[in-house]
């Protein structure tokens, strides 16, 4: 599965113990961090209003994140989808970086059902044990109800946005297909192939020719699990079918070039890719 691939600075021995079910948000990075860079950005809370949050979806309630600027809004909405790692501290911040430029962010943890992400440190079993259990169609489910929850609390449905980091990425292209009412989707390195099953049954690739909103992928020249060539036939693929896609790659970024917390930091390339989310947002009535 090529979301393991480029993962500098992640761990890759046992678990120190089979986690349970989540009810809650862990705290800090998550255990999967080789080390921590010291270049980890830190964002406050002056002006906005951030902290967990319990999202219902169906009958039960999942742990998210969420953070807004003070005030009755409404604010436009950024879905974000979280890497494999769970809803860890640089999730958190990048929702408060978006709360700082006036988004209600939302953030929720897709595999709370599954197991503990916060106790998981073993890159490998995160996958065979979380990740390819998720089903998509609860995962969009899932995204659903998180968009609900901030228009409920002081989001702008209307002004809808998703952006999302690795695995968050693949969904990212994913939701996109999915929800009709979403304005543009940004995905960062989000893989775009991989072997398909029952609960999994297609890729990005497979539902470019589906997006129902505009979508920047922003992708590492160097990323040893996703060819440029893949993504740019997905992108073909989308625009034979009348979508828009925009692909930009950064020449010399890794994978998790936006991970500030891992040596795969490339900061002068999460800017540029920042900006270019914020402007893209902007243009198509996602701000």
């Amino acid at each position: 599965m090529n979301d393991l691939h480029g993962l500098s600075g992640l761990q890759n021995y046992p678990l120190a113990r089979r986690g349970l079910m989540m009810s809650g948000l862990m705290s800090g990075l998550t255990l999967a961090t080789t080390r921590v860079e010291a270049q980890v950005i830190h964002t406050d809370s002056i002006g906005i209003e951030a902290g967990e949050v319990k999202i219902p979806v169906g009958d039960t309630e999942l742990p998210g994140y969420f953070a807004k600027p003070i005030g009755a809004g409404p604010f436009p909405i950024v879905l974000i989808n979280e890497e494999i790692f769970g809803v860890h501290e640089y999730i958190k911040d990048t929702c408060r970086r978006f709360a700082k430029a006036g988004y209600a962010a939302i953030a929720p943890e897709i595999y709370a059902r599954l197991g503990d992400l916060s106790k998981m440190s073993d890159v490998s079993q995160i996958v065979s044990q979380v990740i390819s259990k998720a089903p998509d169609a609860r995962m969009l489910q899932d995204l659903d109800g998180a968009v609900a929850y901030a228009a409920g609390h002081g989001g702008a449905a209307t002004r809808l946005g998703v952006t999302g980091f690795c695995r968050g990425g693949r969904n990212t292209w994913l939701y996109a297909a999915h929800n009709p009412n979403v304005k543009a989707a940004v995905a960062w390195y989000g893989p775009v192939g991989g072997a398909a099953s029952e609960i999994q049954p297609k890729s990005a690739t497979d539902v470019a020719g589906d997006l129902k909103a505009p979508l920047l992928g922003l992708y590492g020249g160097k990323d040893g699990g996703i060819k440029v060539e893949d993504v740019q036939a997905a992108a073909a693929k989308a625009k034979a079918a009348g979508r828009s896609v925009e692909i930009v790659v950064y020449p010399d970024a890794p994978h998790g070039f936006h991970a500030d917390y891992r040596p795969s930091y490339r900061a002068d390339d999460a800017a540029d890719g920042m900006k270019r989310l914020f402007a893209f947002f902007k243009q198509h009535g996602a701000a």
